[in-house]
């Protein structure tokens, strides 16, 4: 690999081999986010470079593909099933996060972003360079560009702005054969592809081109709480028939959890509602009494920010929290978890929720969903204009979420997971019941990590891609027709008929 750079910007510094030295499992572990994979398996992983130039990516590639060894490419290291750095082949990780710069002009509205850099640190900058320009991306601070993006990743934006790839206006990636390429020199289809359909199938992205979106001065938030017994359910429910009637302006999250209730050991479950509104409190008080008095909003629980301290308040940090906190680049991961996605077409029934909460209360360990509303401007992008399907039709995505402690609850939490998917599986999405990209989920469907088997993947494929997953198969087969960049879950060459 060492002859493929060049000597200005030496490789050596940047791979680390896989040993037990103390240099490479922290190496491993800083961007490894699911405490479930937190030993790397050293039977099949040979290395991993650090890159910290363009060639090193090159070379990486190159030597690969020559070697006939498997590459896995991390940005943020937030793949929830740890695919962007676990492998049962021989393998090498391509770590991108020295390869983070991030460039704004203010003048023409757009920034260049690297693969490596975190939404926190893309916030920030963005912010630095003009308060009320944004980026319509998530609310998780540490979460690595490359992957976000390139998956089609949402936040509290998506109702005004759409998602991360309605934003891209140009890429560079690094192809099969170690060339460097752009929008111009990739071609339209490749480009297309590459928002939405996961950056891992068709090469590794080193950097997007962003459009920013213009947000106020001043947006309110607001988090309030309602237990089952303050009337959650019924709350909820009526939130599931105006939540994409709002204005698009207008984002409330539903938060469905369990929480301890009044008497002691008793544990019930509380809906808290994150709202996000780009105005001020006077406008969205007017808005709630109108279209959800039932949530029984007060003045005293809005708050009026900048949007840079609203990416604060969605992550739960306190009021008064510095924003540098931001840029904080955890070297270890949090903990053991899993998660899963849904789409939901229609209303849920009150009996189909109270199936959902009882089945919540069976969990020893922490559980979450997250009910996210579309509507506003997703109802109006097409599901082709994209590699990202999910548009027109959706009221709302849920993420499934537990986290656990200890490795020993590992199998029973699993299995808790799939009991509370399919209890979900009346009142979502059917044929295919569909899946969010970003929330990975290996129950969907997998191959095994050395081969891609056609027909597996049109089953996980059309659960994340819908209608999209021929044409991208097509551009796999154009682009890289020896499926030299896969994984469990990626996209197979299209076969010749």
């Amino acid at each position: 690999m060492r002859h493929r750079t060049n000597p200005e910007n030496p490789i050596t510094d940047s791979i680390f081999v896989a040993d037990n030295t103390t240099t490479f499992l922290s190496s491993y572990v800083s961007y490894t986010k699911n405490k479930r994979f937190l030993s790397p398996n050293f039977k099949s992983l040979l290395a991993i470079v650090a890159a910290k130039h363009v060639s090193h990516v090159q070379a990486t590639v190159v030597c690969a593909k020559s070697n006939g060894i498997q590459i896995r490419i991390r940005s943020g290291g937030h793949d929830y099933e740890g695919l962007s750095y676990m492998s049962s082949v021989p393998f090498v990780i391509l770590d991108m996060f020295n390869l983070r710069s991030i460039t704004v002009d203010v003048s023409s509205k757009k920034a260049w972003v690297q693969a490596g850099a975190t939404l926190g640190e893309v916030y920030t900058k963005i912010t630095d360079a003009r308060s009320t320009l944004a980026f319509p991306a998530g609310v998780c601070a540490t979460v690595g560009a490359g992957g976000h993006i390139s998956g089609g990743g949402y936040g509290n934006l998506m109702r005004k702005y759409g998602i991360t790839v309605d934003h891209v206006v140009d890429a560079q990636l690094v192809d099969v054969n170690g060339k460097l390429l752009n929008r111009a020199t990739m071609g339209e289809d490749l480009f297309w592809a590459i928002r939405g359909g996961g950056g891992g199938s068709f090469g590794v992205i080193l950097s997007w081109k962003l459009n920013l979106v213009e947000v106020p001065k001043i947006l309110t938030v607001f988090k309030v709480n309602k237990t089952l017994e303050q009337g959650g359910t019924d709350v909820l429910y009526k939130w599931q028939l105006v939540a994409t009637q709002f204005p698009e302006t207008l984002f409330i999250r539903a938060m469905p959890q369990v929480v301890n209730g009044t008497k002691r050991g008793e544990r019930t479950i509380a809906v808290v509602f994150y709202a996000q509104f780009l105005g001020r409190t006077d406008e969205l008080m007017a808005i709630m009494n109108q279209s959800l008095p039932e949530l029984g909003l007060k003045r005293e629980d809005c708050q009026e920010m900048s949007w840079l301290n609203t990416t604060l308040f969605w992550a739960d940090y306190p009021a008064g929290t510095p924003t540098s906190i931001l840029l904080d680049r955890p070297s270890s991961p949090g903990d053991f978890f899993k998660s899963k996605s849904d789409y939901v077409k229609k209303p849920i029934p009150k009996e189909g929720m109270e199936k959902l909460w009882k089945r919540m209360l069976k969990f020893n360990n922490v559980v979450w969903m997250q009910w996210n509303p579309y509507g506003g401007v997703m109802d109006r992008i097409p599901s082709t204009a994209t590699a990202f399907p999910h548009r027109k039709g959706n009221l709302f995505k849920i993420q499934y979420f537990t986290t656990w402690l200890d490795a020993n609850a590992t199998e029973t939490s699993l299995n808790m997971m799939r009991e509370f998917y399919k209890i979900a599986e009346p009142y979502v999405s059917s044929n295919p019941r569909e899946a969010f990209f970003n929330y990975r989920d290996i129950d969907v469907g997998s191959n095994p990590s050395g081969e891609t088997n056609v027909d597996e993947a049109k089953i996980y494929g059309s659960k994340y891609f819908l209608g999209n997953l021929k044409r991208l198969m097509e551009v796999k087969a154009k682009y890289d027709p020896e499926n030299f960049f896969k994984n469990e879950q990626s996209i197979p060459p299209a076969r010749v008929m």
